[in-house]
């Protein structure tokens, strides 16, 4: 028997792997990336956490079609932010439902604690879960709250001993915490990781990102994670580096819709783009901003190309400039 577990790298995804690793169970570690989760280098973090619950890992990147399916037209909505948690869920265990046959799996699980989450996790969301993701052959099942729910296809069928499962519910953690103990487990994310889209400052870019182009590819959404963000006077959109991973992501992505503000060799510094239609007074103003982020003699003139552009200006006194525009 082998089951498919949504893993998100948390606690609660290692333990639910390792609840049917001790049923004899064989399982597979599904990341759906999303574009939305943790950082760089997460991969390897995931692959380590999977492999310490007793599970290979296997990335399935939905990023474009969930920008297109999904983000912008939820059924069920948006929580705080701009998390769309319903159809989020939904639409991963859609997709991994798909994915059964073709991994030679029976069902799909998760680690789901019921009333942990206060939009996807209480009962009447995972109804709406189970509905939106076509589950007509009730192959969903949440290990860590089996027992407070109905029992699914897996247990009525005796491919899951349902007395083996769990009963939790709410967000104490102290029960996880000490299974993660009898489990040996070293390393597991805390409570605060998870989605950028309930964070307050990322879903603020995502709407301000919209106000002005409704049009989001997947590069506009890596170019949300990286860097400094500012929207200028006249409604351009400048994104400086904070440090030198960010000037190198900056560089190498490449976006269709900015261009870089390219300095001469001897100014070393933050790297800054800005947006190909930005008018001339913003082009001005987000050169001088550029140099003041960098090394540049304040009491000089610089040349500056922009796409087809040149500018010369001076860099501001200080970084102070840039604070009535950031977008926060």
């Amino acid at each position: 028997m082998k089951a498919l577990v949504l893993f998100s790298g948390g606690l609660d995804s290692m333990l639910a792997i390792r609840l049917l690793k001790e049923q004899g169970i064989e399982v597979t570690a599904v990341h759906i990336d999303i574009g939305f989760g943790a950082g760089e280098g997460k991969f390897d973090v995931l692959e380590k956490r999977a492999a310490m619950a007793g599970a290979k890992l296997k990335i399935v990147d939905i990023r474009s079609e969930y920008l297109q399916n999904v983000l912008f037209n939820p059924k069920f909505g948006y929580g705080k932010h701009f998390n769309p948690c319903i159809d989020c869920h939904a639409y991963m265990f859609k997709t991994a439902l798909s994915m059964l046959e073709d991994e030679g799996a029976s069902f799909i699980a998760t680690g789901e604690v019921l009333g942990q989450r206060p939009m996807s996790q209480k009962r009447d969301a995972m109804v709406h879960v189970k509905t939106l993701a076509r589950d007509e052959d009730d192959l969903i099942l949440r290990p860590m709250s089996a027992l407070l729910m109905k029992p699914t296809k897996p247990e009525r069928d005796g491919w899951v001993d349902r007395e083996h499962l769990l009963g939790l519910s709410g967000r104490d953690r102290k029960p996880q915490i000490k299974l993660a103990k009898e489990f040996g487990f070293s390393d597991f994310e805390s409570p605060a990781g998870g989605c950028l889209l309930t964070v307050e400052g990322f879903a603020n870019k995502i709407k301000d990102f919209l106000k002005f182009d409704k049009d989001m590819s997947l590069k506009d959404m890596q170019l949300l994670r990286i860097g400094r963000h500012l929207r200028l006077k006249n409604g351009s959109k400048m994104v400086i580096g904070r440090d030198e991973s960010d000037n190198e992501k900056l560089l190498a992505l490449q976006n269709p819709k900015f261009a870089q503000i390219e300095f001469d060799d001897s100014v070393v510094g933050a790297v800054s783009f800005i947006n190909l239609n930005a008018d001339e007074e913003d082009l001005k103003f987000a050169v001088r901003l550029a140099l003041a982020y960098t090394r540049a003699d304040k009491e000089r003139e610089y040349s500056a190309k922009i796409g087809e552009k040149t500018i010369i200006a001076k860099p501001f006194e200080d970084k102070s400039p840039a604070q009535e525009w950031f977008i926060t």
